[in-house]
């Protein structure tokens, strides 16, 4: 993921998260940020950094094998799963979903070490079911939502809000080696790797970023239905969310796609107009 973001969609146990998931919101949390840090953070080598998240899925299969009443395990990083290790157990989270977190770290860093990008759409939606799509299901499984259409509505969200921080950070990514526009659809398009490197904002440019941003929308709007599903304090939080994704959608489309010499963000005049918007889902 785009690691400079530090999940800037995740409810960290905010104001609406009722007090008694605050504790299982914020271990999830550090368990995606710090594999987002030993991904992206630092100067190490991307070998390093591969072997170190092999050790930090190595903590976490230790620390989801623990029962209660075993002396705490030996633990390279105590501070994130020691917080973890009894929320897994009470709330019975699936392990493959925070094993796909660190897959999708492991991906970022291959292909960004070797230059490469997305052939299309559907290697990018199988990136997304990875990097994105789990934090939603790990938050309902938190309500004890499991039902497979609930599902498949958080992962339209998640998905959509991971491809708004790409469009969002085109001017950004591709700089440091991150190519999430789908190859196939530059061909059509008739942008090449270089001149997206050279951030050129041709018409052919602004035409991928448009039709790349009206995809997404769509997407998003498969999911809408979650937030009158998800109850009280949480679906509130949800519709904020989703409005935040959809400002930054707004903003994309007034600067006309130029996400190669642009970066949108909300600020504190998108407020009001979110909160309005939400009240309105």
């Amino acid at each position: 993921m785009t690691g400079v973001s530090h999940y800037e969609n995740f409810p960290v146990a905010s104001w609406l998260c009722p007090p008694y998931l605050r504790p299982a919101v914020a271990a999830i949390y550090w368990f995606a940020r710090t594999a987002d840090d030993i991904a992206e953070e630092g100067d190490a080598a991307p070998q390093q950094r591969l072997d170190d998240l092999a050790a930090y899925r190595a903590d976490l299969l230790t620390a989801a094998a623990a029962t209660a009443d075993m002396a705490t395990p030996s633990l390279r990083w105590p501070q994130v799963f020691e917080p973890l290790r009894p929320v897994l157990a009470q709330f019975s989270l699936p392990i493959h979903l925070l094993t796909d977190l660190i897959s999708a770290f492991e991906q970022d860093i291959c292909k960004t070490r070797d230059g490469t990008g997305y052939a299309n759409q559907a290697e990018l939606l199988d990136y997304c079911s990875r990097s994105a799509n789990p934090i939603g299901r790990l938050l309902l499984h938190l309500y004890g939502i499991t039902d497979t259409a609930s599902l498949k509505l958080s992962d339209h969200i998640c998905t959509a809000l991971q491809l708004i921080n790409f469009w969002q950070d085109l001017s950004q990514d591709i700089p440091r080696g991150r190519f999430y526009l789908p190859e196939d659809d530059c061909a059509l398009h008739g942008v090449s790797r270089g001149a997206l490197i050279a951030l050129k904002q041709t018409q052919n440019a602004t035409n991928l970023i448009a039709e790349q941003s009206m995809n997404t929308l769509a997407i998003m709007l498969n999911g809408l239905k979650l937030v009158k599903i998800i109850p009280g304090r949480a679906g509130w939080e949800l519709r904020l969310v989703v409005q935040g994704g959809l400002r930054i959608l707004n903003k994309i489309k007034a600067l006309d796609y130029a996400m190669l010499q642009n970066r949108p963000k909300l600020n504190k005049w998108d407020a009001p107009m979110i909160l309005w918007r939400a009240l309105w889902m």
